[in-house]
């Protein structure tokens, strides 16, 4: 299988296909677009984490399968299979965790860029190399440009050259870069403690995170005071308040 999925409470989707760089074909954003869905309707999952198997995380499209498809339908329905992931991502409740090591180019990017939190070893690679063979990144760039200043996006996608960590961490793309001995247990402790947490609220604070930055000011405010009303009168703001206040652990129900 080219995507492997671990159901529980910290989910992991795991792209296994190592003798390619885990580049995506087909069915690897079949399987994909798929896990997100599923993992995101199940209300036992608390967080998903997406890496990829054999020291890469992704090399973006598979070519060969750009090479076969025939005609504008079979192009624009494979690079539609992208953007279904993106979506899937995004739309998933449950806060998403990139961990990545080795290559993470072209498509893959728009998966980074997707997550809700990335952390990176310190040898991993990043670049937008679409212009080297005569395409250009266009999917990609709706969750990157969320993400990146616009002229760290230009230089990317137009030069087509690779950026490292440390460049990447600049741009916005991560939360962290770290040795990659260390990477795993770092993220796995993110996950832990994002568990913890209720799930209703980052369920709703993902929603809100995405729909601020497209609001004008006034509109966010009015829409932001409405969420966290709304937030605060769950049972789970409820119990974190009482909580807070009786000086105890909450217990939320994910409601």
């Amino acid at each position: 299988m080219p995507v492997d999925v671990t159901v529980a409470e910290i989910s992991e989707v795991v792209l296994n296909r190592p003798e390619r760089r885990n580049a995506l074909d087909d069915q690897s954003l079949k399987d994909l677009a798929e896990a997100f869905s599923t993992l995101g309707g199940d209300p036992k999952v608390r967080v998903i984490v997406l890496r990829g198997a054999g020291g890469h995380f992704c090399a973006g499209a598979d070519l060969s399968e750009v090479a076969r498809a025939e005609d504008m339908a079979a192009r624009r329905a494979y690079f539609g299979g992208v953007a279904d992931v993106v979506r899937a991502m995004r739309s998933a409740p449950q806060p998403v965790i990139a961990e990545v090591q080795g290559y993470c180019l072209a498509g893959a990017m728009g998966l980074l860029a997707a997550a809700d939190l990335a952390y990176a070893a310190e040898d991993s690679a990043f670049g937008l190399p679409e212009v080297q063979i005569g395409l250009f990144p266009m999917v990609v760039m709706a969750p990157l440009a969320r993400l990146m200043g616009v002229r760290a996006l230009s230089d990317l996608a137009l030069s087509g050259r690779r950026a490292n960590a440390q460049d990447a961490l600049g741009y916005g793309l991560l939360n962290a870069v770290l040795p990659a001995a260390e990477l795993h247990a770092v993220v796995l402790g993110k996950a832990e403690h994002l568990a913890t947490l209720s799930p209703f609220a980052l369920s709703l604070g993902k929603e809100a995170l995405e729909a601020v930055g497209d609001l004008p000011f006034e509109s966010a405010l009015g829409y932001l005071r409405g969420m966290i009303a709304q937030v605060a009168s769950s049972e789970d703001g409820q119990e974190g308040v009482h909580a807070f206040l009786e000086k105890r652990k909450p217990r939320f129900t994910g409601r």
